[in-house]
């Protein structure tokens, strides 16, 4: 099957899922899945299922990235942070959806492959830096939007406080070996509380304090 044919059985298929949201749809059609898969997994880099990137990490599952980007419903004039850069295929998505995007990533190898990547795709507002994601980026803050693609225990109160008042912040929530976790959506209000929406079980790894050692 051609690989054009194959984004078009994706897309139907994530349509199908619950990822209703045209700009995100739009914005998955647009970035080419292959290019952050690694050789051996070529064959399935349009499949709905999660693959292995090297470091115990892994390029998230397309239903994933659609509901999560859909639940942020990020606005082309916002300033987004992305906890957890990956091969860099979310940020991509992602990318498309905002004005600027800044994302962290503990492993230095993997960042470096996912921003030759953003070179190659030619997408110029991604701020990309390695990192302790869990202390966020303060000095870029407050963000309109933030997503978290690692596992917390509990809300990472760090990054709460980087979340502008109206902001969203969409993470798994649970505990890092569990067989699934929570994906949930926060919504900072202005008197202070949180409105959390719950969004399904996920699993993903979990969301480590410092960089990597490599």
């Amino acid at each position: 099957m051609a690989a054009e044919a194959r984004v078009i059985r994706l897309l139907m298929e994530l349509r199908g899922l619950g990822v209703t949201d045209t700009r995100t749809l739009a914005a998955i059609e647009k970035v080419p899945r292959d290019l952050f898969v690694s050789q051996p997994f070529l064959d399935q880099a349009y499949e709905n299922r999660a693959l292995p990137i090297g470091r115990g990490q892994t390029i998230s599952q397309p239903l994933v990235v659609g509901m999560m980007t859909q639940a942020l419903e990020v606005g082309e004039r916002m300033k987004v942070l992305e906890i957890g850069t990956g091969s860099g295929y979310q940020s991509a998505v992602l990318a498309q959806l905002c004005r600027r995007l800044y994302t962290i990533e503990r492993h230095k190898p993997l960042l470096k492959e996912a921003e030759e990547r953003f070179k190659r795709l030619r997408i110029h507002n991604v701020t990309a830096k390695p990192g302790d994601g869990s202390r966020g980026w303060p000095e870029q803050a407050p963000f309109q939007r933030i997503m978290v693609t690692a596992a917390a225990h509990d809300i990472p109160p760090v990054l709460l406080s980087q979340l502008a008042v109206g902001g969203i912040m969409v993470l798994p929530l649970g505990e890092a070996h569990a067989l699934e976790q929570d994906l949930v959506k926060i919504t900072k209000l202005a008197d202070g509380d949180l409105h959390i929406d719950h969004l399904g079980p996920v699993r993903f790894v979990p969301l480590v304090e410092g960089l990597a050692e490599e």
